[in-house]
């Protein structure tokens, strides 16, 4: 848990993903297309990716990846984002992130 905390207080868009994942992929490329490019952490590639994925769930998220911080806080999942980025919310919570990059 303390490295998920690590990552998600360190960035302002934060997507913890799996490389194979087509969800993963299209909430990032929605960041990237509105302009912002988060810092997305690819789970599978980290030894403790077990230990992580149980810490994206006790944190709230339904489902370990995608799992989505703005400015620190839980977004939720692909529904969540989906749902705010259809709804006009999304927008207002990444517009101080839209200048900056941090990849990996």
């Amino acid at each position: 848990m303390d490295k998920v905390m690590r990552f998600v207080s360190e960035q302002g868009v934060m997507i913890f993903s799996k490389s194979s994942c087509c969800l993963c992929y299209t909430v990032t490329i929605l960041f990237r297309d509105l302009g912002v490019q988060p810092r997305v952490y690819e789970i599978d590639h980290d030894p403790e990716c077990r230990e992580i994925e149980k810490a994206l769930i006790r944190l709230g998220c339904n489902a370990p990846v995608p799992a989505v911080f703005i400015g620190g806080k839980l977004v939720g999942s692909t529904n969540e984002v989906m749902s705010l980025h259809l709804s006009g919310s999304l927008i207002p919570l990444i517009r101080p992130y839209q200048a900056q990059s941090s990849a990996i």
